[in-house]
């Protein structure tokens, strides 16, 4: 993603103040559906799952960050309102994190960091806004193209029934789409 701009000696030093890096466990979560998103968070190391789960208990995965991605809840987040969804590590992961007030005050002092963010939510928004389109007006099988385009590295990585729950198909399904590309090949 080059969104990044040239960082002064005193921007990286003050980036350093107060990003916090942690190390989470597989199954280990940076947000639970009721509480507050207090962090934006930088992936260094490993993957996450964004997700909710319906009246019934079933899992719907909205978005997965790896390496080099951002992941929050943008509602809670900025909003300052209770989180309707879960962040939860699919492998073992490091992050950084940087609180609302620390971001905000990057925005007011340092230009270039609210232009930087201002890009990265531009782009999950476009990737919101495509995948919405794609899970009204797009098949099953170009969901699961979409998917691999967006997340060429994750494919392998990630159980079956992580990346159905994401195209909202069963795992059986995404297994007979996964045998009709390797016999068109």
């Amino acid at each position: 993603m080059s969104t990044a701009f040239a960082l002064t000696s005193e921007e990286i030093e003050q980036l350093i103040k107060v990003f916090s890096e942690r190390s989470i466990k597989k199954r280990g979560f940076i947000l639970h559906q009721g509480d507050f998103c207090r962090h934006f968070t930088f992936v260094i190391s490993g993957c996450f799952k964004m997700y909710a789960i319906d009246s019934n208990g079933k899992e719907f995965n909205l978005e997965f960050a790896a390496e080099n991605d951002w992941i929050t809840d943008l509602n809670s987040f900025y909003d300052e309102k209770p989180a309707n969804v879960y962040i939860e590590a699919i492998e073992p992961s490091v992050i950084l994190q940087i609180t609302r007030s620390d971001l905000i005050h990057f925005y007011s002092n340092y230009p270039k960091f609210n232009s930087t963010f201002r890009i990265i939510i531009e782009r999950k928004y476009m990737e919101l806004q495509n995948r919405v389109l794609q899970n009204i007006s797009a098949t099953a099988e170009e969901r699961y193209s979409n998917f691999l385009h967006q997340y060429p590295k994750l494919a392998s990585r990630l159980p079956n029934t992580q990346i159905a729950s994401y195209l909202g198909i069963t795992s059986e399904f995404l297994s007979k789409i996964r045998k009709d590309l390797a016999h068109k090949r």
